[in-house]
């Protein structure tokens, strides 16, 4: 037997994407100084853009390295947007604040778009 189970938009443009808290992960490599600058760059970008609708988990490689295997990190540090979807990763030290927006397709407090990937940025 089927359970009946709600329908969610699983589109960056629908209800549910935009009001779901972000599940976002950061893998350093102990306090060097690319990973200390990718966290306080995170932490801005969050306070900024997110308000308190996030969750962040740091995971230093250097304290559990079996992670990286895990979780298929190649390059750090690197941030994982696990909810809502789709699934992203972002590769460097998040010091462009539009490129990492434009990449995690983030939503601001009304639900509109900040910056969509469909958005070409310049260098």
């Amino acid at each position: 037997m089927k359970k009946n189970t709600p329908k969610t938009s699983r589109s960056p443009k629908g209800h549910a994407a935009k009001n779901s808290p972000y599940h976002l992960t950061l893998y350093v490599a102990g306090h060097s100084p690319k990973s200390r600058l990718a966290m306080s760059n995170l932490k801005h970008l969050c306070e900024t853009h997110l308000s308190s609708r996030y969750t962040v988990e740091i995971v230093d490689l250097l304290r559990e390295p079996k992670r990286a295997r895990l979780d298929q990190i190649v390059a750090i540090p690197t941030l994982v947007k696990k909810l809502p979807p789709p699934f992203k990763k972002i590769i460097g030290d998040l010091s462009n604040i539009e490129k990492v927006l434009v990449g995690l397709d983030l939503y601001d407090e009304s639900g509109e778009v900040i910056v969509s990937s469909s958005v070409e940025v310049s260098s």
